[in-house]
């Protein structure tokens, strides 16, 4: 899109695993920062995992907004106007599926899912100058950066989901409304951080929406020189380190971040460094470097709740200025107005009621896939259930939607059933998809087959379809065999309605929903907003006297 500024060189890179490599030397963990495809192991550290600069992007968007809302106060109509005009805008969703909103709670409020992209564009000089080789000028930018923000229904309670940036998956197919420019689908699973490469932020969207089922309202995307221009703004943010830190190696790998041990505040190009970090912290994997940024992030929530630096007019009004610079953003945010009624509904979570996670995933070679735990995360986010444990007792939702498309008559749906009986510990449950395929059959799903070519693993029993028109088939065949609506997945990895025999229904005929687990995974590490002792690991490697 030719606002949004992600357009140049698209057709030379897009999905390019042999486009030029980044001068690691002058970006840090630049080796595997190109993108990649799921054969695409060769070159990249077997620590390639969280979102390397996902810290810079949530903290800017709150702070963006806090500064924007200040400053046009007493500016008056033109100034506002002008803002606005910095603002870039592009449009939400690319693809061409979309998700249902979540249903409204029974005080009718619904929730708010905001992904912050972190673009490593390269696309004018001070860009440049903050991060890339000079022969990444004018390329295709990644999206290193991926959040998911989920604000509560309640507005009690928010969210954070960071997908590493090297996580496997299904591009879906994006158009360009600006030209209408087709993306085909991703031919198997590419690195996730192509998506922005596919006509925009609007396809990374679509990209996630189609990975986890949640319905996202906004997007708001910020560049390398938007990170340095905004880190002034709260004063510096607190981080701390267990001992001296110098990230820098003997080829010249590493951010160059250089601190003593203790807790020190950052700003400015000293915080860009902080978040980019890799070498030096724990073992050197994008696991550590996110966990710096979680860090980041939680005490930069603090310090804006009690900052008093953003008082004179002045500076506000200049910041305000680099603030709408460094945003694009979807329709749904394109004014300082809209910016600031954002603003003020996130700045009302206590931080002890904030939750920082990592999407749970294991390697595929030097790469990253989601595991079953990601998928318990990204439901409890689309059931609206608080990351922290803390919800109050939910009172019970309004009535469902039915589906847009609703379901056709049983004999007319095709099901393919597939037995996922075996688990790590047990082999697979011999004949179970050819017995549910029966009872199917029996019940005047006459088109139910089983389908033995696929012999996957699941721990549940799910019901997975395409899209949107298939929804009501779906949720039909999940009801007849009482299996429930949270259980039915909308899923690429499927060409039809497909019933998977979980290791949940080893045995019988009945099926019986085992309790559902609504505490977040282990695995996704999750970090509390008001955790002020976290402080970062040292590698003995990185360290100095």
């Amino acid at each position: 899109m030719t606002q949004s500024g992600v357009r140049q060189g698209e057709d030379t890179r897009q999905g390019a695993p042999d486009a030029p490599e980044r001068d690691e030397a002058v970006v840090e963990d630049a080796d595997d920062g190109d993108g990649g495809t799921e054969a695409d192991d060769g070159g990249a550290e077997a620590g390639g995992r969280g979102p390397r600069r996902g810290r810079r992007v949530l903290r800017l968007t709150a702070l963006t907004l806090a500064v924007l809302m200040a400053a046009t106060a007493s500016a008056g109509y033109l100034y506002y106007e002008h803002l606005n005009g910095n603002i870039r805008k592009d449009v939400l969703n690319l693809g061409d599926n979309k998700v249902a909103a979540p249903t409204p709670n029974a005080a009718g409020q619904t929730p708010l899912n905001i992904l912050v992209i972190g673009s490593d564009a390269r696309d004018s000089e001070e860009n440049q100058q903050l991060g890339g080789a000079r022969e990444t000028f004018g390329s295709t930018p990644l999206a290193d950066v991926q959040m998911l923000v989920h604000l509560s229904a309640d507005r009690s309670n928010m969210s954070v989901v960071s997908m590493p940036r090297d996580t496997l998956l299904k591009i879906p197919k994006c158009t360009d409304p600006d030209d209408g420019t087709v993306y085909p689908a991703s031919e198997g699973r590419v690195m996730a951080n192509q998506s922005l490469g596919h006509g925009g932020p609007g396809c990374t969207v679509a990209t996630w929406q189609e990975l986890t089922g949640i319905h996202i309202d906004h997007f708001v995307m910020v560049d390398f020189a938007g990170v340095v221009s905004m880190a002034d703004a709260v004063g510096g943010v607190p981080v701390c380190v267990d001992a001296n830190i110098h990230s820098r190696d003997g080829q010249g790998h590493g951010s160059g971040l250089k601190l003593e041990k203790g807790t020190h505040p950052v700003k400015g190009e000293q915080a860009l460094q902080w978040l980019r970090t890799r070498y030096g912290f724990e073992d050197g994997s994008d696991l550590a470097r996110a966990k710096a940024q979680h860090m980041y992030l939680n005490s930069m929530v603090r310090v804006l709740r009690e900052n008093a630096t953003l008082s004179n007019p002045g500076r506000l009004r200049a910041l305000a200025e680099e603030a709408t610079r460094a945003l694009t953003v979807d329709p749904g945010l394109d004014t300082v107005k809209k910016l600031y009624d954002l603003s003020d509904e996130l700045r009302g979570v206590k931080p002890e009621r904030i939750t920082m996670t990592t999407m749970p995933n294991r390697y595929v070679g030097a790469r990253v896939e989601p595991t079953e735990d990601a998928e318990r995360l990204f439901r409890l986010v689309r059931e609206d259930i608080a990351l922290d444990g803390k919800d109050a007792r939910k009172k019970p939702a309004k009535e469902t939607k039915a589906p847009a498309d609703p379901a056709a008559a049983d004999g007319e749906i095709a099901v393919q059933v597939r037995n996922g009986t075996r688990t790590d510990r047990l082999a697979q449950a011999p004949g179970r998809a050819n017995t549910v395929a029966g009872l199917l059959v029996e019940r005047g799903f006459t088109r139910a087959v089983a389908d033995p070519s696929v012999l996957p693993s699941e721990d549940r029993t799910v019901v997975r379809y395409p899209s949107a028109d298939l929804a009501g088939d779906a949720l039909r065949v999940a009801d007849s065999l009482g299996i429930p609506a949270s259980s039915v997945q909308r899923s690429t990895d499927v060409s039809g309605v497909t019933l998977v025999v979980g290791a949940d229904w080893r045995e019988d005929t009945a099926y019986r929903a085992p309790a559902a687990d609504d505490r977040t995974p282990e695995s996704a590490e999750a970090l509390n907003g008001a955790d002020t002792s976290a402080c970062m690991h040292v590698n003995p490697a990185f360290t100095w006297s």
